[in-house]
């Protein structure tokens, strides 16, 4: 099987010989080489020929040929190939001239051919960079270092002046801290390098003092100084961390200063202390232990000892690293002389032999690639070097290409490739195989002579960072769209959960539906051009879930049963292209929304035809802006959120509205045109809304308006598990939407109760709850999930608004672009969120920890195996994870706006993040062009008559409704005995049953009197003569 899969790589097609000259243009030297290869051009069909040709028919005996054997063979059985050729193959997979092969051996050289390319391949890869992004930094001066956390996933940076900031995993800023203690409070004190020590979960940070701090990162306190390293004889300026994975207690902090010195520092009980502390400090209880160096040179801290060595001879030692595979020390400086000085450990441990590299003018940095075994120099000459550790005569090769001297390279480990940086700001990509430039990268970075730069490639996440001063800069790369599972071919828009059938259904851009099974993740049937061409925008299940409900731009909602029938279309759009968002089922209205400011309604007990038209919503125009949402809360509550931000609430049984709902206002709806804003009777914010001139004809008054979305609502949910909210006071509806906000407001008492930010920086926000109103999941334009524990929240009334956030049990990034959709549901009883996302995939997973699962992945996946986390379960995670809760643990939703600066307009300006070009992901830029287009072709919305409405049917105008008169109880209540008494049974003539079909029977009925008496003769004479000439063939025989 091997061998068959790695021919069908070498060559798919099933004709016999060589593959059509036919190629592409781009396709470099070495591909048009091994093309022309016999064994590139063997099909999966020569090589099971050849298998068979192996083959003993006698059991475990493996035949084996020589060359003359095999080349003779091969032409006879493949068919096609000259004896040169097969000569030369097996000259290859003879390496060791045995003169003989087998099966075998020749299936590992194929095996070994295929990885030789794959390596190949790789390295040619070019990859592909989004647009160069600025990071909104808070530094003041040159940023110098930048690190991820694995264990708590998070970035750190940190500037001269002392200033670490610290980033969620999506590059959110999250907090900014001064790195302060007795000595750094002076003027002139700078921070020179920061390092993270993983496996104690602590990082040290050194400073001009020529002093190095080690602060825990698991301190209750805000970066508490646990050990403080005094007393070294110069300043450092470089540090390095190395620890042992297989036994974290072996680690190694290394380090050079501007005297030429490299000292490093070998723990050997890392994970028990670090150091030893003193007698002394325990009896004072100082928590920051002060280290002196001349303690730990004379050895009186026997968990550590030092290393150290001065071949840099008082020269500036810019760069320094530990590398375990080689045991030694690498560091480097600007010298021609001793530019890079290798610190071997000697088998002793405590002692090190140095060999040194004397480099042309010096270099700037360097990297080393274990497993290509090569130290990359950053040359002042320009030139970037690569060159063998163990020898230091001369490069093994020199990469040209830089006009400028290069300030910095790292390598690409999983392609083996090479970064290298110049300083006329100009990046460059190397294949280092072929020792060529694959990649040239310029003109994008900010254009300022005199720069103090930091180059770090962030591998795992595919980001490189650049820093030019204090500005941070990033290049990030766009994902392999080959190799990402893909649920759909096209942008998923909507999902939805089918609970009855236990299938997942979901709709692209591509007009097409598909169905899978949430158990195993298999596709089961898939329904294409829905609505012709056009895109499907959202979906709903009807009250049965026997019918799903597609709604497209086309203008359409049409109703499909499971077997991919249409039963009606609904014109939404009266024959025009409409954006519907969503499609609210209520139990005899069908409500469809979307960008207009009206509702539009079907009722189901008149679809007496194919297709429908809509008919009047008696509650007409209310929105000043397009509804976005609605949600439904039995039995007659009915809610609509537009993009202004107004949340507006509907009697479904009068199709009435009474109130209105906006962060900064509310407003009792007495008539249609009644629109006064009323104070909110929650904390607001602290600005207010202005009245402008009041159109005294009309009554109308106009009040600020959101035009950028800020406030746009596109997500609404009611708490329908909190049905004692009227009586008890507390959240029994969700909303969310524009600039990451989530909201809950108390509908009976029409006040905002809390509000927090949920995706800090994300722009427009989407969301979900389980049915039990446990969770609620939250979704960004980046891909990002977040799920909340809501179970205890907003219980109950306050006065003051609360703008803290709930407990954040799980934030992850399962997708690349926008989602799009979310859902959660309960099959068998574990609780499962559904996503789906612009980047053509739809993904399932757990609330704690669960595993991602995408839709159309090859490995399907059994559900049941994975989640077993009762309620109890989930509650210990939730309660061990605020028990954890950390500086590094939190996230940006959790802070309070009020008082952070990092969640400042500063940083909330458009200005700070790049803004995705697609139109789809932009709402405000998508919001504003439809406005413009709709501003020049009617009449504004407020401030004048509305003569004509551009919905489906005419506005209304709803006055007060008069008083009803005192209605008398009916007369069947007051006297219900003459209405509802018994009357007596009269006696009825009995009717005379009637007779059975057996008395009625005159004669006994056969079957031959209903054939005429010509056909009966005729049959009975056949039969005489039947009879006759088979006892005269009887006789005969006797």
């Amino acid at each position: 099987m091997s061998c068959q899969k790695a021919a069908l790589e070498l060559n798919t097609g099933s004709q016999p010989g060589p593959k059509s000259p036919e190629r592409t243009e781009d396709v470099t030297a070495f591909e048009d080489y091994g093309t022309g290869l016999l064994e590139n051009q063997l099909s999966v069909c020569d090589f099971v020929k050849i298998q068979k040709a192996f083959e003993s028919p006698e059991p475990r005996k493996i035949i084996c040929m020589s060359r003359e054997d095999f080349t003779q063979k091969m032409t006879e059985i493949v068919g096609w190939g000259t004896k040169e050729e097969y000569g030369e193959l097996f000259d290859k997979v003879d390496v060791a001239q045995d003169g003989f092969i087998n099966w075998d051996k020749l299936t590992s050289f194929i095996l070994l051919e295929l990885n030789k390319q794959d390596e190949q391949a790789k390295a040619t890869v070019v990859p592909q960079w989004k647009d160069l992004e600025f990071l909104p930094v808070k530094h003041k001066d040159n940023i110098q270092k930048v690190i991820f956390l694995k264990s708590s996933s998070h970035y750190l940076t940190i500037s001269k002046e002392g200033l670490l900031a610290i980033w969620g995993e999506n590059l959110k800023l999250q907090e900014t801290f001064p790195i302060t203690s007795d000595a750094t409070k002076l003027k002139h004190l700078w921070v020179t390098s920061l390092v993270s020590l993983e496996n104690v979960n602590k990082i040290a940070v050194a400073f001009t003092s020529k002093e190095i701090c080690f602060y825990d990162l698991l301190s209750k306190e805000e970066f508490a100084c646990q050990y403080k390293l005094q007393g070294l004889k110069g300043t450092p300026i470089c540090m390095d961390y190395w620890y042992d994975p297989l036994d974290a207690n072996e680690s190694i902090l290394s380090f050079g200063d501007i005297t030429g010195k490299v000292q490093a520092i070998a723990f050997t009980a890392a994970l028990i202390s670090l150091f030893e502390r003193p007698a002394s400090a325990c009896e004072d209880g100082e928590a920051t232990m002060t280290i002196n160096w001349a303690e730990l040179l004379s050895g009186c801290h026997k968990c550590c000892h030092i290393l150290e060595h001065k071949l840099h001879q008082g020269d500036w030692v810019r760069q320094v690293t530990y590398n375990a595979s080689l045991d030694a020390i690498i560091s480097s400086t600007t010298s021609n002389t001793n530019s890079v000085v290798l610190a071997w450990r000697e088998k002793s441990k405590k002692h090190l032999h140095m060999t040194s590299f004397n480099i042309a003018q010096g270099i700037h940095a360097f990297d080393y690639h274990s497993r290509l075994n090569l130290i990359a120099t950053a040359g002042i000459n320009n030139k970037v070097c690569l060159w063998n550790p163990y020898v230091v005569s001369k490069p093994v090769g020199v990469l040209w290409g830089h006009s400028a001297s290069v300030i910095a390279v790292q390598f690409f480990v999983q392609r083996k490739q090479l970064f290298s940086f110049s300083k006329d700001k100009v990046l460059r990509l190397w294949d280092i195989q072929h020792q060529l430039s694959i990649q040239r990268i310029a003109g994008s970075f900010p254009e300022s002579q005199d720069f103090r730069c930091l180059f770090h490639f962030d591998e795992a996440h595919g980001r490189l960072f650049i820093s030019f001063n204090n500005r941070l800069a990033l290049l990030a790369m766009k994902s392999d769209a080959s190799k990402r599972v893909k649920s759909h071919e096209k942008a998923v828009t909507c999902v939805l959960y089918n609970s009855i059938l236990k299938q997942v259904i979901s709709s692209d851009t591509g007009s097409t539906v598909s169905f899978w099974m949430i158990d195993t993740g298999q596709k089961i049937k898939q329904f294409t051009g829905c609505h012709g061409n056009a895109e499907i925008s959202t979906m709903a299940l009807d009250a049965n879930e026997t019918r799903l409900l597609t709604g497209s731009t086309d203008g359409t909602v049409k109703i499909w049963d499971f077997n991919g029938y249409c039963h009606h279309t609904l014109n939404v759009g009266q024959d025009g292209a409409v954006d519907i968002s969503q499609i609210l089922i209520l139990k005899k209205t069908i409500l469809v929304t979307g960008w207009e400011r009206a509702i539009t309604v079907f009722r189901p007990q008149n679809f007496n035809q194919f297709f429908i038209q809509p008919e009047e919503w008696k509650g007409g125009i209310q929105h000043h802006h397009d509804i976005l949402c609605a949600a439904f809360l039995p039995p007659q509550t009915v809610v609509t959120g537009s993009y202004d931000g107004e949340i507006v609430l509907w009697n479904s049984s009068t199709e009435s509205a009474h109130h209105v709902l906006h962060p900064d206002y509310q407003r009792l709806l007495k008539s249609k045109l009644d629109t006064k804003p009323q104070k909110l009777l929650s904390a607001g914010r602290s600005h207010s809304t202005h009245p402008v001139a009041d159109q005294s004809t009309m009554g109308v008054r106009n009040f600020e308006i959101d035009n950028e979305g800020k406030n746009a609502v596109m997500r609404l949910c009611f708490l329908k598990v909190r049905k004692n909210t009227a009586v008890t006071g507390g959240a029994n509806l969700v909303s969310c939407g524009g600039s990451g906000y989530v909201r809950f407001w108390d509908i009976y008492k029409k006040q905002l109760l809390a509000e927090f930010l949920a995706h800090s920086g994300a722009g427009t926000i989407i969301m979900s709850t389980d049915k039990m109103n446990r969770y609620l999941t939250t979704g960004d334009l980046d891909g990002w999930l977040k799920i909340w524990n809501i179970e205890e929240y907003c219980l109950n009334s306050s006065k003051n608004k609360i703008t803290k956030a709930p407990t954040l049990i799980r934030s992850f990034q399962p997708h690349e672009d926008r989602i799009s959709s979310l859902e959660m549901c309960e099959p068998g009883g574990q609780l499962l969120i559904i996503s789906s996302s612009a980047d053509c995939s739809i993904c399932v997973t757990g609330v704690c920890n669960a595993p991602v699962w995408i839709f159309g992945q090859a490995k399907h996946w059994h559900i049941e195996n994975y989640l077993f986390l009762s309620k109890r379960d989930t509650n210990l995670v939730e309660s061990n994870i605020q028990k954890e809760i950390s500086l590094f643990s939190k996230e940006e939703s959790c802070l309070d706006p009020t008082e952070h600066s990092l969640l400042n307009k500063k940083n909330k300006d458009d200005s700070t993040y790049n803004v995705r070009p697609s139109e789809d992901i932009n709402l405000g830029i998508k919001y504003k062009e439809r406005s413009t287009c709709m501003k020049e072709t009617q009449k504004p919305y407020y401030g004048e008559v509305i003569k004509k409405s551009l919905s489906a049917f005419r506005s209304l105008s709803i006055g007060v409704l008069e008083e009803l008169p005192e209605v008398n109880k009916p007369a069947f209540l007051l006297d219900p005995e003459k209405y509802f008494r018994k009357e007596p049974e009269e006696e009825r003539p009995q009717i005379p049953e009637a007779p059975s079909l057996f008395e009625t029977l005159k004669a006994v009925f056969d079957e031959k009197n209903l054939f005429p008496k010509e056909i009966l003769d005729h049959e009975r004479k056949a039969k005489q003569l039947c009879q006759e000439k088979s006892c005269e063939v009887k006789k005969n025989k006797k």
